[in-house]
């Protein structure tokens, strides 16, 4: 039997499997109005996958990577920026 730990991070990884194809849809897109509501199917999605993420933290089911320093955080702009 799967166990809610199990389900609940393969249901995170699906969302943002498809939260990735939504972004690539939508930046290939050229029909505004198709663009507007896959926009929004991907709004919803983030709302639910943000929640459910929450709910995992907050059970220990997902631990989320170390928050970077603000000098790395700096540092890693500052490449960026060139």
């Amino acid at each position: 039997m799967i166990n809610e730990k199990i389900m609940v991070n393969d249901i995170l990884s699906s969302v943002k499997s498809n939260l990735t194809c939504y972004a690539n849809t939508i930046s290939e897109c050229a029909n505004p109005t198709l663009r507007s509501a896959i926009q929004q199917i991907r709004n919803s999605d983030e709302a639910s996958q943000y929640k459910l993420f929450q709910m995992a933290q907050a059970k220990g089911y997902y631990k989320p990577a170390v928050m970077a320093k603000d000098d790395e955080v700096q540092q890693t702009k500052s490449q960026l920026n060139g």
